[in-house]
């Protein structure tokens, strides 16, 4: 990597970590509440499915989702954030939900990080940022840190935009049992 690089990304997590920048990552064509979640169709990695290779939404149909973009596999703050979701990912379990990170890493980054970290949820790689752009979360060459919920019949009930790791995953599950009943 080079340096120039290297300073961009680390000013880029940095700022992401450690502020709430929700004016600098919201969109003008934003992802809008209670409108059908833009689909997908791209090759990731899951440890509990070893043998497939291509994710789209439709394979999530009929269960909650759990949609987060983040920047960057082993940065400190996607670390934090990815291992959050796993400490949780029983209880998203029982409440009929999956988890799926999304980020320009390719496969090969996202197995090894799911092996270091121990993750047990689907990580897809968006390289081209083609996904992210979909759902307001690219700024090249990164996803920004953006969270989706969608309802089991596809629909975004609930956006964090400019999300701090720290906490997420409990905020997401606290609001996750409020939708569930919105729409039980």
């Amino acid at each position: 990597m080079k340096r120039r690089q290297f300073i961009n990304s680390f000013f880029l997590i940095s700022s992401i970590l450690f502020f709430k920048p929700s004016r600098l990552f919201a969109s003008i064509n934003s992802v809008r509440l209670g409108q059908k979640a833009p689909d997908f169709l791209i090759n990731g990695f899951n440890k509990n499915h070893p043998n497939k290779k291509e994710w789209s939404l439709d394979d999530f149909s009929g269960q909650w989702l759990i949609l987060y973009f983040y920047p960057k596999d082993f940065s400190s703050g996607c670390t934090l954030q990815a291992k959050a979701f796993q400490e949780n990912l029983s209880k998203f379990k029982k409440l009929n939900s999956s988890v799926v990170g999304i980020s320009a890493d390719n496969e090969e980054e996202h197995e090894s990080f799911c092996t270091s970290a121990k993750l047990g949820y689907t990580l897809l790689s968006d390289t081209t940022g083609e996904i992210s752009k979909k759902y307001d979360s690219w700024l090249d060459p990164y996803s920004k840190r953006n969270t989706f919920l969608i309802n089991p019949k596809g629909i975004v009930v609930y956006k964090w935009i400019g999300v701090r790791p720290i906490g997420h995953a409990q905020e997401i599950l606290e609001q996750l049992i409020k939708q569930k009943k919105i729409y039980a």
